[in-house]
Order: C-alpha cells, then structure tokens, then sequence
C-alpha cells in the first residue's frame, strides 16, 4: 500500500469516508449567532477550508468566503464545488496570505487541532489581524472527553462509497497528541493508500490565554455548533470570540 502526503490522495475520497453530514446545521448556527451584530457580518474568512463543504453552506446563505487551506488537491475539489462563488488560497498556518478585512473568520472540522501550541498562538494572532474590531472568531477543538475516546477506541473501520477504510490512532494521553493513519484498503477513484494525520488536544486553559494575548475577548464555548454549554458528553467544542 502507498503512503500519500496527508490529504492528497485522502482530497478524492473524503466528503465520503470522513465527514458527517454536518455543515448545513453548523452554517445555521453560524448565521444565528452572527445575526446579533449590529455591523452586520458579510465576510467570511473560512480557515482550513478544506473541500468547501462549509463555504458552500454560507456563500448559500448570502456570505462572501474566503478559503484558505494547505492541501492544493483538497482546494481542487472545493473550487470544482463552488466554481466562481468564492475565492481560495493555498498557504500553511500560520501565514495568511488574504488581503482586506473581514467581519468574521471560522475554522471547523478539527482543522486548528492540527497545530502544535505555537502556531496555534500564531494563528489566532494572524486571524485577528484580518478581522475589523468586533470580528467574530469561531473555531473548534477537540475536548478532553474526545482525548479518551479516541484512546479508549483507538481503531474504526467502514465502507462508504465503494471506498473500504480503516482508521487507527495512536494516542499520548501525556502529551496530548494523537497520530491518526488512514488506510484505504480499496478505493472508489484508485489504488490503496495510506496517510498519517498529527493532531494536537489543546487544553482549554491554554486556548484562552492564547485568545486573550491575540487580542480576543467575549470567550465562550458551546457544544459542537449549537447553544448548549459542553458538558461531560462533548467530545468537539465550538469556541467564540470577538476581536476587541
């Protein structure tokens, strides 16, 4: 079996085998929350973009979106998705290569877990500084109940598509890190593969101390985009900020 650059070949296969049918629900809770600015909220930074599944759901609903993502093959496919309806940007976090102002940015799907202590740091602070004052920041990450599911169940396997798969993690409850590989035994569009996904369990502590020094403040999380406050059962927090 051949092992890929993380989300090259993964870019062909995964709105099937990875995400859940989630976005339409998140754009709408992105859209209540955001219909109490008295500024209006217009512009979207979508941050880790990936196939534009979110980006779709808000340039739906009125927004204009700016996607930013790391993997080429992955813009691919949300560029096919939305055609001319929004613009998009390789580039790795921390570095933002956008240019103007937005009313509001978003990271969803796990995208910022990805990043080690400091460059979330950064990237809080990079985002911030593309954001008019008052500018949301909404994101999420995994909770420390998801840090001991993952270890407690640390393989999945399945068939979506014609694509057969098996998913096994690699957890350090210490260290907080988790390396995920992906393995696509048979594939709808090729030949087997496997890549390794690094992902990172930010303590909730220290994501708010990096909110507050990038300038955010009105920090609050909820459970997985809706109003309830998390709770033993969260396993994805939302967090939302405004840039002060």
């Amino acid at each position: 079996m051949r092992r890929v650059e993380a989300y090259s070949r993964l870019a062909g296969v995964y709105d099937e085998i990875v995400v859940d049918p989630c976005h339409g629900s998140w754009a709408s809770f992105l859209d209540e929350v955001w219909r109490v600015d008295e500024h209006g909220v217009r512009a979207v930074l979508d941050v880790c973009c990936g196939t534009g599944l979110l980006a779709a759901e808000l340039s739906a609903r009125g927004y204009r979106v700016v996607g930013v993502d790391a993997s080429a093959e992955m813009l691919d496919v949300a560029r096919e998705r939305l055609g001319g309806g929004a613009v998009f940007h390789q580039a790795w976090l921390p570095d933002l290569p956008v240019s103007g102002t937005f009313d509001a940015a978003v990271s969803t799907f796990d995208g910022l877990n990805y990043l080690p202590p400091a460059d979330l740091r950064l990237t809080l602070a990079s985002i911030a500084r593309v954001l008019r004052p008052g500018g949301w920041l909404v994101f999420d990450l995994h909770t420390d109940v998801m840090l001991e599911f993952t270890a407690a169940n640390p393989v999945v396997a399945g068939e979506q598509a014609g694509n057969r798969f098996v998913i096994t993690s690699a957890v350090d409850l210490v260290g907080r890190t988790c390396d995920t590989t992906i393995e696509v035994l048979e594939s709808a569009d090729g030949d087997p593969f496997k890549e390794t996904h690094s992902q990172y369990f930010h303590a909730a502590g220290d994501v708010v101390a990096a909110l507050g020094a990038a300038g955010f403040g009105a920090i609050r999380r909820t459970d997985e985009y809706t109003p309830k406050p998390i709770d033993a059962s969260t396993l994805r927090a939302t967090w939302l900020a405004r840039r002060k």
